[in-house]
């Protein structure tokens, strides 16, 4: 039959192939087409002949074709068929649909629907002629039945689309479907629905089937809704990552093990979807601005869903694109910073953090970015390598201007741009770590700015190459020739960044010769450099070379760890060189340094400062390095035992011209000696007597100079007890003023005298082994060293110069320091008590080894190192500060400063020297040694010296501490009044102040703390302006993590109110005193200064929960979860508010004396106005958008403000400008009686009343724009609020109606007087006169 229906259709006329088909019975027609497809013969040839013999204009044709294609849609669906042959039948059916009448459209529709809700689809090839059905149909102008009555095409069509879109979907098919719309025109509203559709089904899908669908959603998006497909998207990421987060963090259960899914695979889904998206966009630029407008507005509502791990790694992706990169970049950082500044806030506020629990951490999602870009999202990293970067160079460390940089990358980053240049380093190094092939690019670029920013800090940059080389040490191998390109600039770079350049390359140097041998050639050329700095940058890196190759037979580092490990690289040094190349290259580098002992002071230091640390690391360099300082002290010692003084100090000085120099730091030498003698006594020569005798030679090498520089310290000490200043040029008639070349001189003497004492205190100390003569000879340096620094001092004082005023840094090293302290405070031996007390009955020593304490504390804060052996050991530091801070405590809780200072002369007190070094401590070791806080706090309390280290208990122990010093706050206070001591009150303040920062603030301590601080203040009546100030702020910053501060705020403006008076000096205000601390002398400006300047924060919480209420307002999800938020905050915003504005009532009706407090209170109730006027927009911006009403709170809060605020800010305006005037007329007074000489002095106090009045129209404004908006806002809520307002009174023109009277009354009985006769006239004019103004008003109307 087929092959007679092909004939028929060859043939011309129709009528005898219409026949032959209408003879097909109804099955028959299916069954033939079925069977020709499946043999692969001519079946497109047969439909054409069908469709030939089947025209459109005869009802039985179209129903013929209708048959066909009913038939057709499963065949092709059954997966029976080939490819080709699917692609040929659908192809002709799509070609001839459109020649259906629209009845036959609307079927063919339908039966396609129920095909798809039957999820029969197998392919989806069919779904073409769908597609084509659909636009057919959109274009067909006949009506037709849908239900019970009939819609045009393009109505039916979008129903069709409509029952299709609300159906259940074949999970396979969803794909499929998506392609299909992508081929029929849609409407805004029908694409959206699709869109919807398409994203619901996401969830059902799995995991691999993602990626397509996502590509063909994107291409739909072409026609529109942009913005609902990467919204779905993103939040569909979003929870897949949230989910796979939770199952990591929760164990899981037999029952879970269903739901899992591998990480792996998710991540390479999420990358795959990542390329498609930027691949689209790449294609359709208004996708990509439409991704960074949504997350922008996203953003503003809640960061959390906006900026995720996956939007983020999409961001960066995007990025590569230069079009968008700046726009991103910028995007990002500002989320950065804004996120970093909102945790900043959200943890300096208890009331905060009770309104938003959970708090979003914008740097551990990028992070998170940078550990799942390992999943081969290569496309990520290059915009994470360029987002650290720019991260790090806009946030990096700031110069001040003329100044030093100020690096604190020893200490906390506290700012959020200081956060922000870390995070940017975080992502750097993570990157560097985790992607291999960005390597070398990383590293280029962190070197490339190391060279080019030198005039800027580069610390960060430094910091992060020191941790990338330490993570991955032979990559710089790879990029050797980039480090000794580096290299050939060192002599043009700041001593600081060579120092820091060379430490971190240098585990580079053992393992790459030619890298090691073109460092050596440029720090040789630098040695001979004209310029200072590139000597001294030789110098270090010499140093650093010989402290890194060990000569064979050298000690262990372990011996003598160090800041940085000397082996960062495990490799083994002798494997690449062996120790005799070692050792001559060590002993060449000795005889380039040793050149250097003829420059500048500067570059000399650095060597007497460095010897130590190679002698410690390198100690086969001993003899060689010992034999070059002896030949060097020589220079200037002088050996015949009776001559004074013992060295020649004018050999030390240079003159140049009139200018005068110190060529050689003679004290520093000293130092370095001494050092490198006592560890060559207690290292070398211990190991040296294990070892065989076969080294007697150089035994014996080894004891003659150590014999050599015993005899000439032994001398040199003798010697200077018993010199006189007058020896060394020195006496109290002696010109020490800076301005004179002797004075410089005089000073440079001075200078290296008392060093020398102090290098030779700690020398004989160490050797003398608590024998009685040595610490007299002790005693007997000291007692010089006194001498001169009194002196100096005296001088100094009548000098007043800045310079002059800086006490001479010390020369004892730390770990001295501790010793020292330890022996003369603490050490109870029996036998140590008789030489001990030598140096007890000098109170002058005592107190100079406490402030060598506080001196050597304070440079570890500001610069994170001391001088003198292992400053710059963190460890040795640490150990060494616990060992103080003992002495220290014990010594001021043993022995009060009332006791001690009864028989004291002159100087601070011991025990205060004690307080302000453990202040100094205690703040030192927040900054430095945050992470070891624990163990800090466990050193110092002696009762628990054996508690193991995991379990300490930070709050406790600082509790236990804190204790201490309230005790001593306590005695303080209730001593009597000759006795009190404000500075060590101060000073007590701020230790537990400091220290409070310990307690957490959850924990009871804290609490008890509170109370004891609010007790203090209540009780205490300090007339002490700083004591005050001290107590309060310390009150303020621990009440602000406990609860909101606004209930103590309102007391304590009562107390300054009831101190103070009122401004109506007719009212008596009510004695209530909460605060004894509020007094008649700390009330103003003191207290009200600081509760403004709180009030101020409180402001600023609530300004803030403002905008997040309007970022709250405008996001339309999750309605009843976000409707209780937004009321949580309103609530919480109109509390404060209202609590605030009872502050405001006390303080404006205070008669405060005019100055800071009038002109701070007149800003703040401006900022408090500003602040009511921005909630009130937000009702109204929500009365726009719900029909909700206003809650009454506000409307309590709007009368609160109209009766208890806006009226008292009139009078207090009013009381300003009668205080003001008060002073100018007085003024006006003095300069009619001196006219010359009080010129100047008035026009300053003019400017003066100018510029605290500023404030008053401001204010004004504020008060009249909070009205307008409550207007507006009456209107909208129909609520009539204005009805608690007043009319304002007060304006720059203002007539006072009691002073008017009065002048008129005067006036008139005056008139009376001089004539009594023109009474009517006068009163006639009165009439006209008031009639007037009526005229006018008429004429107006």
């Amino acid at each position: 039959m087929a092959e007679r229906i092909l004939s028929l259709a060859a043939q011309e006329g129709p009528e005898r192939l219409q026949e032959a088909l209408q003879s097909l019975a109804e099955g028959e027609l299916g069954d033939m087409v079925t069977r020709q497809a499946l043999k692969g013969r001519e079946t497109a040839a047969l439909l054409r002949g069908i469709f030939k013999g089947s025209p459109c204009s005869q009802r039985s044709g179209v129903l013929r074709r209708l048959q066909v294609y009913k038939h057709c849609v499963p065949l092709v669906e059954s997966g029976d068929l080939h490819l080709g042959k699917v692609s040929e039948i659908i192809g002709l059916l799509m070609l001839e649909a459109r020649q259906l009448p629209g009845h036959a459209l609307a079927e063919l529709a339908n039966l396609f629907v129920d095909v798809i809700k039957g999820g029969s689809l197998t392919n989806g090839k069919s779904l073409e002629l769908f597609s084509t059905v659909l636009t057919a149909l959109a274009s067909s102008k006949e009506n037709l039945a849908y239900g019970k009555g009939e819609l045009n095409g393009e109505e039916f069509k979008k129903q069709l689309i409509n029952t299709l879109c609300s159906s259940k979907w074949d999970p396979q098919c969803v794909i499929h479907l998506a392609n299909m719309f992508r081929d029929i025109p849609l409407s805004g509203e029908e694409l959206q629905f699709v869109v919807e559709k398409v994203l619901r089904m996401f969830s059902k899908l799995d995991l691999q089937e993602i990626p397509p669908l996502v590509y063909q959603l994107l291409l739909l998006s072409a026609k529109g809704s942009k913005k609902t497909v990467l919204e779905g998207i993103i939040r569909f990421f979003n929870q897949l990552d949230k989910r796979q987060k939770e199952e990591q963090r929760v164990p899981q259960s037999l029952d879970l093990e269903v739901a899992t899914m591998p990480l792996d695979q998710l991540r390479h889904v999420e990358g795959t979807v990542i390329l498609h998206i930027v691949s689209v966009i790449n294609l359709d630029q208004d996708l990509g601005e439409e991704l960074i407008r949504h997350l922008k507005t996203e953003q503003q509502k809640d960061p959390g869903r906006a900026l995720c791990p996956f939007s983020v790694a999409l961001l960066l992706s995007v990025a590569v694109k230069h079009r968008l990169q700046e726009q991103i970049f910028e995007f990002l950082k500002t989320s950065i910073t804004r996120s970093c500044k909102d945790l900043q806030f959200l943890q300096a506020s208890k009331f905060l953090q009770d309104l938003f629990p959970q708090q979003y951490d914008i740097t551990a999602v990028i992070l998170e970015v940078v550990k799942n870009s390992a999943f081969g999202w290569d496309h990520v990293t290059q915009g994470l390598v360029d987002l650290g970067f720019s991260l790090m160079e806009s946030y990096e460390p700031k110069k001040p201007f003329g100044g030093k940089a100020a690096d604190n990358s020893y200490g906390l980053s506290k700012m959020p741009a200081q956060q922000a240049c870390r995070l940017g380093a975080s992502i750097l190094l993570e990157t560097f770590k985790v992607h291999e092939p960005i390597r070398s690019d990383i590293l280029e670029q962190v070197l490339n700015r190391v060279l080019t920013k030198a005039a800027s800090p580069v610390s960060h940059f430094i910091d992060l190459l020191s941790n990338i080389v330490v993570s991955a040490p032979l990559v710089l191998q790879t990029s050797s020739s980039k480090v000794t390109e580096t290299f050939d600039n060192l002599s043009f770079l700041p001593i600081d960044t060579v120092q820091g350049l060379l430490r971190a390359v240098q585990p580079l140097l053992k393992v790459s010769m030619s890298v090691r041998d073109s460092l050596i050639l440029v720090l040789q050329k630098a040695i001979f450099s004209r310029q200072l700095d590139a000597r001294k940058a030789a110098v270090a890196g010499f140093l650093l070379l010989l402290r890194n190759f060990k000569v064979l037979g050298s000690l262990s580092s372990s011996q003598c760890s160090q800041a940085i490990g000397a082996t960062q690289v495990q490799a083994d040094v002798h494997a690449c060189y062996n120790s005799a190349a070692n050792e001559a290259f060590c002993l060449e580098i000795l005889g380039s340094l040793r050149r250097c002992l003829s420059q500048q002071a500067d570059v000399r230091l650095m060597l007497y400062e460095g010897f130590y640390d190679v002698l410690r690391r390198n100690s086969q360099l001993a003899s060689s390095i010992m034999e070059t300082l002896l030949s060097q002290i020589k220079q200037y010692y002088l050996p015949q035992p009776d001559l004074l003084p013992p060295l020649k100090l004018e050999g030390c000085i240079m003159a140049q011209g009139d200018q005068i120099f110190l060529q050689e730091p003679l004290a520093h030498l000293l130092c370095c000696i001494q050092h490198c003698l006592a560890w060559y006594k207690s290292t070398v020569r211990l190991c040296q007597g294990a070892e065989d005798d076969d080294e007697e030679e150089e035994e014996e090498e080894g004891v003659g100079f150590e014999q050599n520089f015993e005899e000439m310290l032994e001398s040199v000490t003798r010697r200077m007890i018993k010199s006189e200043l007058e020896d060394f040029e020195l006496d109290k008639s002696a010109d020490f003023s800076l301005s004179s070349g002797v004075g410089v001189k005089n000073n440079i003497y001075a200078i290296q005298v008392m060093g020398i004492c102090e290098v030779l205190i700690e020398y004989n100390f160490n050797i003398g082994n608590f024998s009685k003569n040595k610490f007299e000879d002790v005693l007997g340096l000291f007692t010089c060293y006194n001498k001169l620094s009194e002196i100096l001092r005296e001088k100094a004082g009548k000098n007043k110069s800045a310079l002059s005023n800086k006490t001479a840094r010390s020369f004892l090293s730390m770990g001295f320091v501790s010793t020292l302290l330890t022996a003369l405070f603490r050490d109870n031996t029996q036998s140590h008590e008789e030489s001990l007390a030598v140096l007890r009955s000098s109170t002058e020593f005592l107190r100079y080894a406490v402030s060598v304490a506080l001196q050597k504390v304070q440079q570890l804060e500001e610069t994170g190192q001391t001088d003198g052996p292992d400053g710059q050991n963190p460890e040795k530091m640490f150990q060494h500060l616990c060992k103080i801070t003992q002495v220290l405590l014990w010594r001021y809780t043993s022995i009060p400063t009332v006791v001690e200072e009864s028989g004291k002369k002159k100087g601070k007190s011991i025990s205060l020297l004690c307080l302000e070094g453990l202040l100094r401590i205690f703040n030192t070791v927040q900054q430095l040694y945050s992470a070891r806080i624990p163990q800090f706090l466990q050193a110092l309390d002696i009762t628990d010296g054996d508690a193991e280290e995991t379990d300490i208990n930070v709050t406790e122990k600082a509790a236990f501490q804190i204790r201490q010093f309230q005790r001593s706050l306590v005695n303080q206070l209730s001593s009597a009044e000759d006795d009190f001591n404000a500075k060590e009150t101060q000073s007590l303040i701020t230790v537990l102040s400091t220290l409070s920062k310990l307690l957490d603030p959850a924990s009871q301590q804290f609490l008890q703390f509170l109370t004891w601080t609010v007790k203090v203040c209540k009780e205490n009546a300090l007339e002490d302006i700083s004591c005050c100030k001290g107590l309060l702020s310390l009150l303020f910053s621990v009440h602000v993590l406990y609860k909101s501060p606004v209930g103590l705020l309102r007391e304590l403006a009562q107390d300054i109110h009831a101190c103070l008076g009122d401004i109506d000096q007719d009212i008596e205000v009510e004695g209530r005193c909460h605060f004894a601390v509020v007094n008649a002398k700390t009330a103003a400006p003191t207290v009200c200064l600081l509760v403004l300047g709180q009030v101020d924060k409180v402001l600023e919480e609530v300004d803030w929960l403002i905008k997040k209420l309007t970022s709250l307002g405008s996001d339309t999800s999750d309605s009843s979860q976000a409707s209780d938020r937004t009321q949580a905050l309103e609530k919480g915003v109109i509390l404060q508010l209202g609590t605030l504005l009872t502050v405001y009532h006390e303080l404006v009706q205070t008669a405060l004396p005019a100055g800071s407090c009038v002109d701070t209170l007149l800003r703040s109730l401006s900022k408090t106005y500003a602040i009511l006027t921005s909630l009130i927009k937000h009702y109204i911006q929500a009365c726009r958008s719900t029909s909700s009403t206003i809650p009454g709170r506000l409307e309590k809060l709007v009368k609160l403000s109209g009766s208890h605020l806006t009226p008292q800010c009139y009078s207090f305006i009013t009381y300003v400008q009668n205080i003001h005037s008060e002073s100018l007329s007085f003024l006006e007074e003095k300069k009619k009686k001196k006219k010359e000489d009080e010129a100047a002095a008035v026009s300053t106090v003019m400017a003066k009343v100018l510029r605290e009045t500023k404030p008053i129209p401001n204010l004004i404004f504020a008060i009249e724009q909070y009205e307008k908006f409550l207007i507006h806002l009456s209107k909208k809520s129909k609520v009539n609020l204005m009805q608690y307002m007043k009319l304002s009174t007060s304006r720059d023109f203002r007539i006072n109606a009691s002073v008017l009277d009065s002048a008129l009354q005067e006036r008139n009985s005056e008139d009376a007087e001089n004539e009594p006769h023109n009474d009517q006239s006068s009163t006639a004019e009165q009439t006209d006169e008031n009639q007037e103004p009526k005229k006018k008003r008429q004429r107006k109307k």
